[in-house]
């Protein structure tokens, strides 16, 4: 695992962009061969094999991430910063590569830039819990900028020292700055995984995934029928499954909120998709309830078709509240994305509804 050292001990984490390859073989195996050369610490030939591949593939989001961290890793930084901001242009409804260009500009100290990657992180994805720690993290690095000024400034004043010291102590047990990959599911191939200097991780259903092949949309957008939503049952009340018996009035009632959730997702019908949230959901990140929707409109109308699988759904419920878990497959166009998500919801009257969404949990 590479370490880079940093003023203060900052600890950013920087993630694995993964795709749906188990039917497409003769892709996987590319992956794989970049994945063996990396690990071999042969990053040279890695990033020459990304680039043989990508003369054919110009387009492949899943590869042209793996070269930015390829990129990284071999000290390429300016390269890297290249690659990143370029697949946040080509496919700006993926948080990963603003995290990884962030965790970039944090190795050159431009902590300002790497604030604004986060931030654009977060907007993409309100739920995408890496973005909101790393954010955390430089926000704590600009702090302990500014107290440091304030020092030079006024050497005499009292309160500064003890908040540059509970920076330094939250921090303390950092001694640089730590690069971390996001887990992958035992099924998804691993493709730089335990790579040097810096781990990555590439899979399927990581946090949220990239295809091996982009299919650009057609001028005119094709009519597709919803497609069906499956969800896995039984469970009980307590999310335990439950072979020999059937799961309760209330667990049933939950998971077909979910249904209905994705079913008006997959069918790009807005009304009934925001319908499923209720007046307590707060988005996470700066959006207000007003901008989160508008933004959720946009995103849904603009794609041609959309495709949401919910699986391995685990329901728990106490009282009013209930919490459901499952793996989400989301596809739209030539995007296919995978990742868990976790659903909160609240009784209101007879009906559930959603009042927190995270993601990776």
């Amino acid at each position: 695992m590479k370490r880079i050292s940093t003023p203060l001990f900052l600890s950013l984490r920087i993630v694995a962009l993964a795709t749906c390859i188990s039917s497409l073989p003769a892709l996987a195996d590319d992956y794989s061969d970049v994945s063996q050369l990396v690990r071999a610490g042969k990053l040279t030939e890695a990033l020459a094999r990304a680039d043989q591949y990508l003369a054919i593939q110009p387009k492949d989001p899943q590869m042209r991430f793996i070269k930015g961290v390829i990129q990284r890793d071999s000290g390429k930084t300016a390269e890297a910063i290249s690659t990143f901001t370029r697949l946040t242009e080509d496919y700006p409804e993926l948080p990963e590569p603003y995290n990884n260009l962030a965790v970039v500009y944090a190795g050159q100290s431009q902590f300002d830039k790497a604030r604004a990657a986060l931030e654009m992180a977060i907007r993409t994805n309100p739920s995408y819990s890496t973005a909101h720690e790393n954010l955390g993290d430089i926000y704590a690095k600009l702090a302990s900028q500014a107290y440091n000024k304030a020092l030079q400034l006024d050497s005499t004043n009292p309160a500064v020292p003890p908040k540059l010291a509970l920076i330094r102590e939250i921090f303390g047990n950092a001694k640089g700055q730590r690069l971390a990959t996001a887990n992958a599911p035992a099924s998804a191939p691993q493709v730089l995984a335990a790579a040097k200097p810096a781990a990555v991780a590439v899979a399927p259903v990581p946090v949220v995934p990239a295809p091996p092949k982009v299919v650009p949309p057609t001028p005119t957008p094709p009519v597709v029928s919803p497609p069906a939503v499956a969800v896995s049952t039984p469970v009980t009340s307590n999310g335990s499954t439950a072979p020999d018996s059937a799961p309760s009035p209330q667990v049933k009632d939950v998971e077909a909120a979910v249904a209905k959730w994705a079913s008006a997702w997959s069918a790009r019908d807005v009304k009934g998709y925001l319908a499923a949230y209720g007046k307590d959901f707060d988005p996470a990140g700066s959006l207000n309830r007003k901008a989160w929707e508008e933004e959720r409109q946009q995103r849904i109308t603009s794609k041609a078709s959309i495709s949401v699988k919910v699986d391995k759904l685990v329901v728990n419920i106490n009282g009013n509240h209930a919490v459901a878990k499952f793996r989400q497959d989301y596809k739209a166009g030539g995007l296919a994305v995978s990742s868990h998500k976790t659903l909160d919801f609240a009784k209101v009257g007879e009906h559930w509804l959603i009042i927190k969404e995270s993601v990776g949990n």
